[in-house]
């Protein structure tokens, strides 16, 4: 308590870890509420190109930190999809936030919304024709193929001691996952290493 030198870097030490602990025990009470509604299907109709568009103003400061740049590459006539409105921000949050942690410096982050008729080989879409697709393009190191499988596990981490240095509790992919299948939602992950990754969503269309 003597020493302002050590004072100071403890006190940023504990502040540090309270803040993880804080993420850690929202993202658990946050997958647990998603877990007890797992079986109910949200029915209201979302605007997703406003759920994209307020979520980046979020990122604002975090993109200023590593001079990264958002840019969106939005089809303005996407319909509505079937889902709720929060749970479907944290998707957004998670994604777009993950994205900017992991990115390199100096590089953009590109957030893609549109209809698409392309569509992943999964039961859930087999009697559909068009979904509407939201993917979020960093320019990271990439993930190995190994570890793609793995990587909505909880607490999963592809290399741990970068986690911890970019704040993640190793919850976030393990919510979108619940999320998605709340709302028969499909989630892909297209990495290369040493270019980047892309995580990319299919929602079905509101009827």
């Amino acid at each position: 308590k003597d020493d302002p030198v050590a004072r100071e870097e403890f006190l940023k030490v504990m502040a540090e870890q309270a803040e993880r602990m804080s993420k850690l025990v929202s993202d658990l009470l946050s997958l647990s509420k998603i877990e007890m509604n797992a079986v109910s299907r949200p029915e209201s109709k979302v605007d997703l190109l406003r759920v994209i568009r307020a979520e980046k103003q979020h990122f604002e400061w975090a993109c200023k930190q590593k001079n990264v740049s958002i840019r969106l590459k939005l089809s303005d006539s996407l319909p509505p999809t079937k889902g709720e409105d929060e749970e479907l921000a944290q998707v957004v949050r998670n994604l777009v936030g993950n994205a900017i942690k992991y990115t390199n410096q100096d590089t953009e982050v590109v957030l893609t919304a549109k209809l698409t008729s392309d569509l992943p080989q999964d039961p859930l879409f087999r009697n559909l024709t068009r979904a509407i697709y939201f993917g979020v393009q960093d320019q990271g190191d990439g993930i190995p193929k190994e570890h793609i499988p793995r990587l909505t596990e909880r607490f999963y981490r592809v290399d741990s001691a970068r986690t911890r240095k970019v704040g993640g509790t190793g919850l976030g992919l393990a919510i979108v996952k619940h999320i998605l299948n709340r709302h028969r939602g499909i989630m892909t992950i297209d990495s290369e290493v040493g270019v980047g990754s892309t995580f990319g969503v299919y929602l079905p269309v509101y009827d």
